[in-house]
């Protein structure tokens, strides 16, 4: 079961409330070993239905506690394999969770000897923090995991999504809603990861906005943002033709 996070704040506008929902699993992503990596290789195994991916460990750490965005890597990258995934799969993953928030949720990862075998050489939660794909087809080329073990701290882009335009008074008044950030980064705990962010602005009149210091969220979420005073997004006047 999912949990939720309510922050509340009061604006010009009245009262805004922030719902943070928490990570969740789905499918269990099935994968086998790639011993060799290279164009060739990775065009055999897209051919063959398959996607090229890496997984490796990776934890962060803050670096200045005064400095919010000094995040680095705590160790070199360990724990690596170089795998394929079924194409087939991966597309009905993120059918399902949407791709915007692909990128924010932890998966089951198991890695078999084989296609179709039932020796397991590795498993784990791992949280995609890539996917690079053909600028001209929109297929997906490669992936990119990290492990995402309880008690690792992890960078975590977390799409922002807005709800309660139909109640908004100020886009009922024929304003617009600017959506500044489309997506928040947070370093997270890797058992407690925000899926996505919802702002809700069903009281927000024409100039009013939500800015970062607005959301307060879960303590262990860390944001990382020098300016907490940078709106989120922000319900303008449409322009009058003269």
């Amino acid at each position: 079961m999912s949990k939720w996070w309510r922050a509340v704040a009061t604006t010009a506008g009245g009262l805004r409330s922030m719902e943070v929902t928490s990570r969740r699993s789905y499918f269990t992503i099935q994968a086998i070993p790639r011993e060799v990596s290279g164009r060739r290789v990775s065009s055999r195994d897209r051919a063959q239905g398959r996607i090229p991916a890496v997984v490796f460990s990776q934890n962060y750490v803050q670096s200045k506690p005064e400095d919010p965005t000094s995040i680095v890597a705590s160790s070199s990258v360990s724990r690596k394999f170089l795998l394929t995934t079924e194409r087939k799969q991966i597309k009905t993953i993120i059918d399902s969770v949407d791709l915007p928030f692909f990128c924010s949720t932890t998966f089951p990862l198991q890695i078999r000897a084989g296609s179709g075998s039932s020796t397991l050489l590795e498993s784990g939660k791992v949280l995609p923090i890539k996917i690079h794909k053909d600028e001209e087809t929109g297929k997906i080329l490669n992936l990119v995991f990290v492990w995402a073990e309880d008690g690792t701290k992890l960078r975590v882009d977390v799409p922002v999504v807005f709800k309660g335009e139909h109640e908004c008074p100020g886009l009922k008044k024929g304003g617009y809603l600017n959506k500044i950030r489309p997506s928040l980064k947070f370093l997270c705990p890797a058992e407690n990861i925000p899926q996505k962010i919802e702002v809700d602005i069903s009281q927000l009149d024409v100039e009013d906005k939500v800015s970062l210091h607005d959301i307060d969220v879960h303590p262990t979420w860390k944001l990382l943002s020098k300016n907490e005073a940078i709106p989120v997004c922000k319900v303008k006047a449409t322009p009058v033709d003269s």
